[in-house]
Formats: structure tokens, C-alpha cells, sequence
């Protein structure tokens, strides 16, 4: 057999990182810590073979999916249990329009199982629909939601931690062993919950800025705050700005990387 895998007559895509749930234990876990209920815009992100979907359709009468997979779209329009249930979209959520979704006085409650290739971008684009979001559930790999739910002056936190801390409240809902998958993947998963913010803690002038100084001291995880910055901030002003400009990137609180890049907004023209 080929690298993909056969689970109830489908192919496992290695190309959509296909991985299917299939314990009863964990998926029961999943759908109780969503606790989706009747009336909800709720929106499955990859439905695959319908572990979540199903359990979730006993519970509501009608909600969203987005599928990239062709096979599985059709199989889904099919089911005796959720065709009637379900609005299905074909195609990449990293190119979906989340607004189009929007319903007056009723947030989306988006969940899934996300291919662990595209997780990362795909949050970053989920992100800029957060204002319209009121919470997201995902599994991922163990690692990314480590890195979602890090604090400063560890090895996890990083530029993917300051973006989902500064729109949303991270909160890491239970860890997902390789065994509960088909076909198993190399590593641990785990699912988190996203809680997107109703006003910004520490609102950004320019997100580019903040992005900017993220990347820059990122990218130079070994340097002092004053060598990686020394473009766009001298000592007096990091220190004017609460920064230790001794310490490293990763000791930087949200706070601290939106003082500087608002400073950076209001003091340059361009990022």
C-alpha cells in the first residue's frame, strides 16, 4: 500500500495530513468541552469521517463544516444522519471567508481537528475574524498548543504565543495519545480552547508593528533585546519603555511587545 492509509473505505491524504479519530474516550472529551448546544453558529474546520461531527450533530439541529476533501464532502452529503443537518463548504479554510458565516447577536463556535501542517497559518487567519468569534476548540499537535499557552522565559513561547495571547484567552482542554488515531501520527496531540477577547487587553495600533518586533526577536532568540532592536530602538527608549534591554526576546511579556511596537507606530511610517 502506498503511504496512504485505508479507515471505513476512505484513503488517508498524506497531502491534507490526514489523521482520523476514532477513541471513544477522547472523542467524547472533545464534544463535552465544546458542549455545543441548539440554536449555535457552529462551524467544524477538516469534518473527515464525522468523529466530532456526528456526536455534535445528536446534539444540534443544524451547523456549518468546511471540507478541502472532495470524497469526504460527498460522503458527508450523503449521511443518514447529518445531511439534513449540515451546510457544507467545499474548500481550504485558510482561504475561507469566516464573515460570510456571521449571524446578528450569534458568534461562531469554531472546532476541528486541524492538519497539523496547516494549523499554525490557519490560526493566524482565524484570528482576524476574532471580534465576530466566541471561541474556538481545536487538536493539535502537543507542541503547538504548548507554544499557544506559553509565558515568557520559556523554550514554547513565541512569536505564535503573542499573537493568540494578544486576541484570545488560551486554555489547554485535555492531551490526545497517537493511539487514538488512524492511521497514528509521529506525535502527541492535544486539544485547546481559544477564547477571543470581547475588548483587547493590550490593543495595537498597527499589527504590523507587532508582528515586525515578534519576527525580529524571534528570529534572534540568542540576542540581547538591545542587539536585536538596535534598528529601531535605542537602550534609552526601551528602557523609557519598561523594556530590559539585557534580557532576551523571550522574556518579553504580551504588554511589553505592544509598547514597543505602538512606540515604533507612533514614532515611523512604515513597519
Amino acid at each position: 500500500m502506498s503511504s496512504d492509509q485505508v479507515h471505513l473505505g476512505h484513503r488517508a491524504r498524506k497531502r491534507f495530513g490526514q489523521n482520523f479519530l476514532n477513541d471513544p474516550y477522547i472523542i467524547d472529551g472533545i464534544v463535552s468541552s465544546i458542549n455545543p448546544l441548539p440554536g449555535q453558529n457552529l462551524v467544524e474546520i477538516g469534518p473527515g469521517l464525522g468523529a466530532i461531527t456526528e456526536p455534535v450533530g445528536r446534539l444540534v439541529d443544524k451547523f456549518s463544516v468546511i471540507e478541502l476533501d472532495r470524497d469526504l464532502a460527498k460522503r458527508l452529503r450523503h449521511h443518514p444522519d447529518l445531511a439534513d443537518k449540515l451546510t457544507i463548504y467545499e474548500g481550504d479554510a485558510m482561504r475561507f471567508d469566516f464573515t460570510q458565516l456571521i449571524k446578528p447577536n450569534n458568534k461562531l463556535r469554531i472546532f476541528g481537528n486541524l492538519p497539523y501542517n496547516i494549523s499554525t497559518p490557519l490560526m493566524f487567519h482565524l484570528f482576524t475574524f476574532h471580534e465576530h468569534v466566541e471561541d474556538m476548540h481545536f487538536m493539535l499537535q502537543k507542541e503547538v498548543v504548548n507554544r499557544l499557552a506559553a509565558g515568557p522565559g520559556c523554550k514554547a513561547y513565541g512569536r505564535l504565543t503573542v499573537m493568540a495571547q494578544y486576541y484570545s484567552r488560551v486554555t489547554p482542554v485535555l492531551e490526545v495519545p497517537p493511539e487514538s488515531f488512524t492511521p497514528a501520527p509521529k506525535v502527541d496531540s492535544a486539544v485547546v480552547r481559544l477564547t477571543p477577547y470581547e475588548v483587547l487587553p493590550h490593543p495595537c495600533t498597527n499589527l504590523k508593528w507587532l508582528d515586525r518586533v515578534c519576527r525580529e526577536g524571534f528570529n534572534q532568540r540568542r540576542k540581547t533585546i538591545r542587539n536585536c532592536y538596535k534598528a529601531l530602538l535605542t537602550v534609552e527608549q526601551l528602557e523609557n519603555l519598561g523594556v530590559n534591554p539585557g534580557l532576551r526576546p523571550e522574556n518579553i511579556t504580551l504588554q511589553q511587545f505592544v509598547a514597543m511596537a505602538n512606540w515604533l507606530d507612533a514614532n515611523h511610517q512604515n513597519a
